[in-house]
């Protein structure tokens, strides 16, 4: 089988450590740090969870949550989920979604209505949503139409770029320009009379089928609420 990808293996090596990490009962000013990364400690470890749950198809519940957690923190997990889901949103394009709140069951899904997240079956990869997001967002702030050199000069601030593969997003230069065409998400034309040739993106058919306007406007306003680019540099 595969090697699990770098980035699995950064937030498992995460997990871990939370287990070796007990808060230490010292001086005030030396406690807040430690409390607060034990509290990333275990993000992380719900991250990882939640992103193998998604992987095999699986829904959760609260209470498989819970035993990623030893008992201290019990009391603090929705502050734990609440930030787990921000990140699962914004560094992987998925949304936790509370399916049946009497049961607190839970399922992972796409962000924005969308079906495509770019992992192959049968292959170690990761979901990939939100740069796709990003890029619709991009389009649409641009009145419907984006020439592709400031699409990459807006992916820059997120450390994405066409000639480096991502630890998250692979290769964004093939999605963005091969992808997400064949997909039905991106129109790739020829600006009119440019010379030389440049390119030019607008959303695709599928695009409007699965999504809208409002979802993304949603979308872009927690990015800016959020260091988008600190949480891609993984």
């Amino acid at each position: 089988m595969p090697a699990p990808p770098p980035v699995v293996g950064q937030l498992v090596a995460l997990a871990s450590l939370s287990r070796l990490a007990p808060v230490a009962q010292g001086e005030a000013g030396d406690e807040e740090p430690l409390v607060e990364g034990s509290f990333h400690m275990k993000t992380a470890a719900l991250v990882v969870f939640l992103l193998l749950k998604y992987r095999n198809k699986q829904p959760t519940s609260k209470a498989e949550m819970l035993e990623v957690f030893s008992p201290e923190y019990q009391d603090d997990f929705p502050a734990i989920l609440s930030q787990a889901s921000i990140c699962l949103r914004l560094v992987f394009g998925l949304d936790v979604i509370e399916v049946d709140p009497r049961e607190h069951s839970y399922v992972l899904n796409p962000i924005l209505g969308l079906t495509w997240d770019g992992m192959l079956s049968g292959q170690w990869g990761l979901p990939k949503t939100c740069l796709l997001g990003l890029v619709l967002g991009l389009i649409l702030l641009q009145d419907g139409c984006v020439p592709e050199e400031e699409v990459w000069e807006a992916l820059g601030f997120t450390a994405v770029y066409d000639d480096q593969e991502h630890i998250v997003c692979g290769e964004p230069g093939d999605h963005l320009t091969n992808v997400w065409v064949q997909e039905g998400y991106l129109e790739r034309r020829q600006v009119a009379g440019s010379d030389p040739a440049r390119n030019e993106f607008l959303w695709g058919p599928r695009a409007y089928e699965e999504t809208n306007r409002l979802q993304v406007m949603d979308f872009l306003l927690l990015v800016g609420s959020n260091n988008l680019g600190s949480s891609l540099v993984l």
